[in-house]
């Protein structure tokens, strides 16, 4: 019997994280079709069959190869300008994906630096920053980011940098929160007493058990900064033509939605698919993170 206790080893962190997100089926869905879209938009000068911005003039509005006209070396037929839907859509995957990346590693790097100063100090440090957010929380975020880009220019680069600000204050906000309730802890008291720096206490006591709740919000966020990339590339004010950016690609085909409805359709579904298999990574990880969620 002793020898069978001694052979009996816990499990390790990744077994445990794994099985409590496995058992969310829609999360493991999420996540297959989620590396899916991360494999064809690193590989997509093998994986995509034509150049995305190269133009055919003999093929203009070539409808998909399952539809009546169409051509099986277009399977997802053409643009108004001769260029390949697939192809743009596989190359727009990688503007996507880097879009969400740098929003969201910006939003978590400052709205976390923010929310551990502000749950930390206290005071009138903190009262400071909160009315901040709350201001920039008052504003209806695409809005807000709208405005942000017409004052730093159109572009793909600005798009980016006024998405991640406009998500910063819920970061802000959800370090705050739990640097307080960690704060007040014993293990955080002992550091204390034991002679801890400020420094040490804030980043390495308190901080890495703030990771949870921060790694779901993460994940939703890069979902949010994919939607609002892409509306403010519909709106002329993200990435500019001929980038094969999917909101960029819905505003080049607006004038076209009833004759050529697949120019529309299609980078619409990638954008509504990639959010969607994000959204449910996030479900699967908030079970598995969240210990208020585990049943034994």
């Amino acid at each position: 019997m002793s020898t069978a206790v001694q052979n009996t080893k816990p499990p390790s962190g990744f077994s445990e994280f794994w099985f409590y997100f496995s058992r969310n089926k829609g999360a493991v869905i999420g996540l297959a079709i989620f590396l899916v879209i991360l494999v064809l938009a690193v590989f997509a000068p093998i994986v995509a069959p034509h150049d995305p911005s190269v133009q055919n003039r003999d093929v203009l509005l070539l409808p998909p190869a399952f539809s009546a006209g169409g051509n099986w070396s277009y399977l997802l037929g053409t643009d108004a300008v001769g260029r390949d839907i697939l192809s743009r859509l596989i190359y727009g995957a990688r503007f996507s994906l880097f879009i969400g990346l740098v929003v969201v590693t910006l939003s978590v790097v400052s709205g976390v630096l923010i929310g551990l100063i502000a749950g930390y100090f206290r005071g009138k440090v903190d009262t400071f920053i909160m009315r901040i957010m709350d201001i920039i929380l008052a504003f209806p975020s695409l809005l807000l980011a709208l405005v942000l880009v017409a004052v730093l220019g159109p572009g793909l680069l600005n798009a980016m940098i006024a998405i991640s600000l406009v998500n910063q204050p819920h970061f802000v906000r959800l370090t705050r929160a739990a640097v307080m309730t960690e704060k007040s802890k014993d293990y955080v008291i002992g550091s204390q007493v034991a002679g801890a720096g400020t420094m040490r206490l804030m980043f390495l006591t308190i901080l890495p058990n703030c990771l949870a709740p921060l790694i779901v919000q993460a994940t939703l966020a890069f979902s949010a900064a994919i939607l609002d990339a892409a509306a403010l590339g519909f709106l002329g004010m993200g990435a500019q033509p001929p980038t094969p950016e999917w909101g960029t690609m819905l505003a080049e085909a607006r004038e076209f939605i009833q004759r050529a409805w697949w120019v529309v359709t299609f980078p619409g579904l990638a954008i509504l698919v990639t959010v969607l298999a994000i959204n449910l990574m996030g479900d699967g990880l908030r079970d598995a993170l969240d210990p208020k969620l585990k049943r034994s």
